[in-house]
């Protein structure tokens, strides 16, 4: 086993990885020969393919069938054919987003833009060709989208969205730059390059959850600000008129007061604008101690219906998984987009399956109390003999029915699920091979 490893294609991707450095520290080696070990350092990246080939051979069975077209919407966005290659396709896109974010911030270090200048150029080279590249394809998939499928023009209407728009705003600059720089001083594009930290969005459902948080508590957080604005106002005009005789070159209006106002709410305290009458110091203490309170509530109220929110989705995804059970099975669109949902609430393996260990006991149960609530609507046969006779031919023949509609496995299954014995259905099958018997013969 060790031999027929070493001669494998990862066991030589292992060695090509780790041969330049002992080659080069026992073997004596020119100049020349030691720049082709270095570059033969590169195929370390090779080593990559241990997660990447099992996750293509994976996407490539999910996507059997399908058209090029579902296949790339199914690398770019979470679907039932995705698989793990997918998430490695995320990963790559986001390490060059933050790649490009962390040049764009040390390229404002003049010491070392004047050293690495030639190599921010490079990296932002290849970001903003693989941001288009990634554009473009989410433009070409857009008819994949089912937020877009039904529009006239699903590419128009995907262009026209949030999500495009900032992917088009992070490979702009460039253009920008490339198509005006000898006419034009667009140095000032440089720091729109930061919006890039916008894709990030993307991969997150933490920002999708606050957008509905806002939403739904719009009106707390409004009146939350509108009191925070209104004591900023108050103490500012308190302050100009307690201070702008003592200070009149720092509390020279009401405007500069209420920046004062509002650092000091914010418990900052720059300390550049400060009061000097005992009044002033007296209100800035009051204020500074009312500020705690006044930040504290909002984001005490965004923290709790953020927590709710999330109840909110995995209980919805919870009632989902029920009704995806009502027929008691999944279709494969219904597994699809279950699986979408999962994955965009990043739930663990542990947590979908136990949720659909939920749902499926609460399927069990709403079937339970629908065949008891059946059973309450069974005649009594003393009372009412004939009714009840009729009744029981009816539920015989659509017993007979399902009998030849059904194999016995499945038609055992559906028993089973019904609430009856091994032992009563086995009964029930018997009887009902028998009456079958007899009216074929009776037939011939």
């Amino acid at each position: 086993p060790r031999l027929r490893y070493m001669v494998s294609f990862y066991a030589l991707v292992d060695l090509i990885a780790i041969a330049p450095f002992y080659f080069a520290q026992l073997v004596t080696v020119d100049v020349e020969m030691l720049r082709v070990l270095r570059i033969l350092r590169l195929m370390r990246m090779a080593k990559f393919s241990r997660l990447i080939i099992p996750a293509w051979h994976e996407f490539h069975e999910l996507n059997q069938g399908r058209s090029f077209r579902a296949k790339l919407y199914a690398l770019l966005e979470p679907t039932g054919h995705s698989g793990k290659l997918h998430i490695y396709v995320d990963n790559f896109i986001v390490f060059w987003v933050l790649l490009s974010i962390a040049c764009v911030i040390l390229e404002s270090v003049s010491e070392i833009r004047a050293i690495f200048s030639t190599h921010f150029l490079w990296i932002d080279t290849i970001a903003f060709s693989i941001f288009t590249l990634e554009y473009l394809a989410r433009i070409y998939t857009a008819p994949e989208n089912p937020e877009h499928r039904e529009r006239l023009s699903p590419r128009l209407a995907y262009a026209s969205s949030g999500a495009a728009l900032i992917d088009l705003i992070t490979i702009l600059p460039f253009i920008l730059e490339a198509i005006w720089a000898n006419t034009l001083d667009l140095r000032f594009l440089r720091v729109f390059r930061l919006a890039r930290m916008l894709k990030l969005t993307r991969y997150t459902t933490a920002t999708s959850t606050l957008l509905k948080v806002v939403k739904r508590e719009w009106q707390v957080i409004f009146a939350s600000v509108f009191v925070m604005m209104l004591l900023v106002i108050l103490t500012a005009s308190l302050g100009y008129l307690l201070e702008h005789p003592a200070q009149p070159d720092k509390f020279e209006n009401i405007p500069q007061a209420i920046y004062w106002a509002v650092i000091t709410l914010a418990s900052v305290g720059y300390g550049d604008i400060s009061p000097v009458t005992p009044l002033g110091r007296t209100l800035t203490v009051v204020l500074s101690l009312t500020g705690i309170g006044i930040f504290a509530i909002p984001a005490g109220l965004l923290a709790s219906a953020f927590t709710d929110q999330l109840r909110i989705d995995r209980e919805a995804f919870r009632r989902t998984l029920v009704q995806a059970l009502q027929d008691g099975e999944m279709d494969p669109r219904e597994r699809e987009e279950i699986m979408v949902e999962a994955e965009r609430l990043h739930l663990t393996k542990v947590e979908y399956d136990q949720l659909m260990e939920d749902a499926a006991r609460e399927h069990r149960e709403q079937m339970k109390s629908e065949s008891i609530q059946l059973g309450h609507l069974m005649l009594d046969a003393q009372t009412h003999p004939a009714l009840a006779a009729e009744q029981f031919r009816i539920l015989w023949l659509q017993l007979a029915l399902l009998a030849q509609a059904l194999d016995r496995e499945t038609l055992k299954a559906h028993l089973q699920t019904q609430g009856m014995q091994e032992g009563g259905i086995e009964q029930a099958l018997a009887a009902l091979d028998a009456n079958l018997v007899t009216d074929q013969r009776r037939s011939l």
